[in-house]
């Protein structure tokens, strides 16, 4: 997939961390870096959400679904 630039303003303290991390080869860049942490926190976020909707989720009536799927695939 292509990249897009964007502008953003970042805290210096921040920046510095950053910097610190890029020194260290731990990121080739600035880019990588910030871009790696927002797909980590977009992957938690999502990973949450899914998991706050699976809990709301009736396990007992999910297994009788699941089970109704089963027995009209065994009778086809």
């Amino acid at each position: 997939m292509g990249k897009t630039k964007v502008a953003v303003t970042i805290d210096a303290a921040t920046i510095i961390k950053i910097d610190r991390l890029v020194k260290a080869k731990v990121f080739a860049n600035r880019s990588q870096a910030i871009q790696e942490a927002l797909n980590e926190k977009i992957e938690r976020i999502e990973h949450s959400r899914l998991a706050e909707e699976c809990a709301k989720l009736d396990a007992v009536e999910e297994r009788q679904l699941a089970e109704e799927g089963m027995n009209g695939e065994i009778e086809a």
